[in-house]
């Protein structure tokens, strides 16, 4: 891992169009980063090889490389890769941008643009031929975010956080409070589910606030189970975190939903991240569904013995 980390580093970014390819490439030449967009897979080569000034020698390179470029095949493309691995000099990972079809329909929609593999069909069959196209280099990525939640601010982060300079060695962490009801998050390594604790949703005083007031957060520590497993869920984590690390992982996401996201795992993703900090580590903190209206069909039922105890967030 050392070794691979003091070499130049190259990253190809791919994915389906719409997914997001430009605006990850923009982030990274924010971050200082070589950047040409639409590479012929021909030059690819030349690109590596050509010379390069004394102070730019290890100056990163990011390529993006999509079904619009030219001689684009993906088992051609793997097999560059594999060849670039093998002949050493760079550290080359690759990264795909992945995104569910209805979610790309609607972004083709929106813009007015044209799939570029369906130009004189519906978005819908361009999508499906690509996404078929494009499952080798999916499943030969190191990195691959679903951009489907993503805002254009939410993409632009996580470019940040996986490509940016950090400790050498150390992953980057970003733990995420959400809500089960509003879609599992798609990028997340460990998911724990916080909907075992008593939930402030149901108690109409605290209803309308969130894990981050003090009165709610008190109300979910009082729950006889919350000390001890919120203990064990923290030393979990610090004993993973130093393996994932020897194991190369460079970047991790920990996860805790409630129902609604916005009181129990809230909370407890601030405590978490707390403790990291404490131990350590520096962890980017994001509440997914904190902004999210209060539902009480998302909730479930009140529980029936103590309805201010009740069932969830």
């Amino acid at each position: 891992m050392t070794a691979a980390a003091a070499e130049p580093r190259l990253l190809l970014v791919t994915g389906l169009s719409g997914a997001g390819k430009s605006t990850a490439l923009k982030v990274l030449e924010d971050l200082g980063w070589e950047v040409v967009d639409n590479l012929p897979l021909a030059l690819l080569d030349a690109l590596i090889e050509a010379p390069a000034k004394r102070s730019e020698a290890n100056r990163p390179i990011a390529v993006g490389i999509d079904s619009r470029s030219r001689g684009f095949r993906p088992a051609l493309l793997v097999k560059q890769i594999k060849e670039l691995r093998q002949n050493g000099g760079r550290d080359v990972q690759t990264l795909f941008l992945d995104c569910a079809g209805a979610e790309l329909e609607r972004r083709f929609s929106e813009t007015r643009r044209r799939h570029p593999m369906a130009e004189d069909r519906p978005a819908a069959d361009g999508i499906a031929r690509e996404r078929e196209m494009m499952e080798p280099l999916r499943r030969w990525a190191e990195h691959v975010v679903d951009t489907t939640n993503y805002s254009s601010n939410d993409l632009q982060q996580e470019v940040r956080q996986r490509f940016g300079d950090t400790e050498e060695g150390a992953p980057v962490l970003n733990v995420l409070s959400f809500g089960f009801a509003r879609g599992l998050p798609r990028n997340a390594d460990l998911v724990f589910d916080m909907r075992y604790l008593r939930n402030p949703h149901w108690d109409p005083t605290l209803k309308p606030g969130t894990g981050l007031d003090a009165d709610v957060a008190a109300y979910v520590m009082a729950d006889p189970a919350y000390a001890d497993s919120v203990a064990q869920i923290e030393r979990l984590i610090l004993t993973l975190l130093p393996r994932y690390r020897a194991e190369g992982k460079s970047y991790v996401t920990i996860a805790f939903g409630c129902t609604g996201g916005r009181h129990r795992s809230v909370h407890v993703a601030s405590r978490v991240a707390q403790t990291l900090r404490e131990s350590g580590y520096e962890p980017v903190l994001t509440h997914r569904n904190l902004d999210s209206a209060p539902q009480d069909g998302l909730e479930g039922k009140p529980p029936p013995a103590a309805p201010a105890a009740g069932g969830d967030r």
